[in-house]
């Protein structure tokens, strides 16, 4: 128990988690990652580097990589959630400050409701379908001039996002009881897709022999960094907002083995397989249909048989619910928290989220900006590895993960510095974002042509997270903040 605690900067929510309440174990943390990374986005991923040339295993490797490398830091910045049983905003106080921790913790909610607004388009449009799919499409009319949508459209998407508040409201612990119960349905609808795909197509003989563009005599010969790179970037990039605010999640861990060993089944080999499930899906639909269909909701419509389309799209519904509410509702609703502890807690910060979901109409921004969930949002990730720099650097570097948990909830403690806020974990931000800042722009602008800016972005997230690590660490050590080992004791 804290002893005296500012009221300013805690509620029940970003309180440190009670003994009795951390209750998950290694298959809950497992779970929870199966019920995030199955989703549309992950589906598609590996397609997307097909298109770039690759063939199948080259993509579903780079897929596997890009998550082992991202693994590194969601584990050791779940170490502090378990150990100290703290939630990011909180956690980032030791590093940016007391009031400076808002920085990064605003900057990861951003994107998280950027996220939260697409997915809840992408569930509405699969309840949409199966209505339409049962229904003879009765659903299909005329579009509202100033929403851009059908009325069915938009009463799907209120109907998927009332779904979504319902299961907020009754609390953090819902989360663990959705994904736990959702994992295991989601494992065996992804494999029995597989099986039907497999039978379908005879097999999956024309992707297993289809050879890459990078080979000798290929397109693209010689050329196979040139898109490894920025995939590998992109992979990275996908869950790099999650391993910013892990510790959201490791706080209710029983142990670091729990949160550890759950994180290293979860995400890579699960991440994997349905990127391996997508892949050969969409290859085999080449053969069952005449055409490539990479969107798992659109397939799911062609499928034949009312039953077939019932269950897929009821699939869809799950995996996409189990994604949204985990990745893209504690981050912003911790940073609402932290922002007004004593007027916000979990239930408010989850509701004004789910408002923001509404107010943006996601629909337009997929319509506006055909890359943007990949141009916009992935690269918005990338840019934010300085921040898991700076949080891992303070932690094991700096700190040696011993941090004053009573400091962590003083204003006058020993993360105040000087105003609330670290200028040098502030200066550490800027360096480590502003290298890739050009590159960034040009992507999201769609310019073409290569350039120093636009070769170093290829690399964004590896170069923003060593140049903060390297600026922090530097900076503590000459301001002398860096805590003696005698201290640590």
């Amino acid at each position: 128990m804290l002893k005296n605690p500012d009221p300013r900067l805690i509620n029940d929510d970003l309180a440190p988690t009670s003994p009795q309440d951390r209750t998950w174990k290694v298959h809950h943390m497992a779970s929870l990652w199966i019920g995030m990374v199955v989703c549309v986005p992950t589906y598609m991923l590996a397609g997307g580097l097909i298109d770039l040339g690759m063939n199948w295993w080259q993509a579903v490797c780079t897929v596997l990589l890009g998550n082992v490398i991202v693994l590194v830091p969601m584990l050791l910045n779940g170490h502090a959630g378990t150990k100290y049983g703290v939630p990011f905003p909180v956690l980032s106080r030791a590093s940016f400050g007391i009031a400076g921790a808002h920085v990064p913790s605003v900057l990861r909610a951003l994107v998280a409701c950027g996220w939260f607004g697409i997915q809840t388009w992408i569930g509405g449009s699969a309840i949409y379908q199966l209505v339409n799919a049962l229904g003879s499409g009765m659903l299909v009319g005329e579009d509202i001039a100033w929403l851009g949508i059908n009325g069915g459209e938009l009463l799907c998407f209120f109907a998927f996002w009332g779904l979504q508040v319902a299961v907020l409201l009754r609390g953090i612990d819902s989360i663990r009881l959705l994904e736990t119960w959702a994992a295991p349905f989601l494992i065996l609808l992804g494999l029995a897709l597989l099986a039907w795909a497999y039978i379908k197509a005879d097999g999956f003989g024309e992707m297993l022999s289809a050879t890459s563009a990078f080979d000798e005599g290929g397109e693209k010969e010689g050329q196979f960094m040139n898109a490894f790179w920025p995939g590998l970037t992109g992979m990275v990039g996908f869950w790099a907002t999650l391993s910013l605010n892990i510790p959201d999640f490791t706080r209710y861990a029983k142990s670091q083995k729990d949160q550890m060993l759950g994180q290293a089944i979860g995400l890579p080999l699960f991440m994997t397989l349905f990127a391996f499930i997508g892949v050969a899906v969409t290859s085999a639909t080449v053969v069952i249909f005449g055409e490539a269909i990479p969107d798992p909701t659109a397939l799911a419509g062609r499928m034949g048989g009312g039953l077939a389309v019932a269950i897929s799209l009821f699939a869809l519904t799950i995996a996409t619910l189990s994604t949204n509410i985990a990745a893209n509702v504690v981050a912003p609703a911790n940073a609402i928290m932290n922002l007004a502890p004593r007027r916000a807690g979990f239930r408010m910060g989850a509701m004004i989220t789910a408002g923001i979901g509404v107010v943006i109409m996601p629909w337009h921004l997929i319509e506006s900006t055909g890359g943007y969930i990949f141009t916009w949002l992935l690269g918005y990730s990338a840019l934010l590895g300085p921040i898991g720099g700076i949080v891992i650097a303070d932690y094991f570097l700096v700190r040696r993960t011993n941090l004053d948990l009573e400091g962590l909830y003083r204003s006058d403690g020993p993360y105040s510095y000087k105003g609330g806020v670290n200028m040098i974990a502030i200066l550490a931000l800027v360096l480590g974002v502003a290298p890739n800042v050009p590159g960034f722009l040009a992507a999201a602008r769609g310019l073409e042509g290569q350039s120093f800016w636009t070769d170093l972005y290829q690399y964004a997230w590896f170069v923003g997270f060593a140049i903060s690590v390297a600026v922090y660490w530097l900076g503590m050590q000459l301001c002398g903040l860096v805590p003696s080992r005698s201290a640590d004791q």
